[in-house]
C-alpha cells in the first residue's frame, strides 16, 4: 500500500521543515537540504532524525 497523496504534501523534513520528496521504490522519504533519508517501515514514515540515513 502506498502512502496517501495528502499526507505526502503536508509532511516535511522534521529538522529544515522543507519538502520531503518520496523515492523511486518508495521505502523512503529524502531531504535534498539536510541530506536525510527518513525510511517507511509497514507503510508508516519514521519521521525521527535519529533514525534518519545520511545521504553521501
Amino acid at each position: 500500500m502506498a502512502l496517501d497523496k495528502t499526507l505526502l504534501d503536508v509532511l516535511v523534513c522534521p529538522k529544515c521543515k522543507q519538502k520531503l520528496e518520496l523515492r523511486d521504490d518508495e521505502d523512503a522519504l529524502d531531504c535534498e537540504r539536510c541530506r536525510l533519508r527518513f525510511p517507511i517501515r509497514n507503510d508508516i514514515p519514521v519521521m525521527l532524525i535519529e533514525e534518519a540515513l545520511r545521504l553521501d
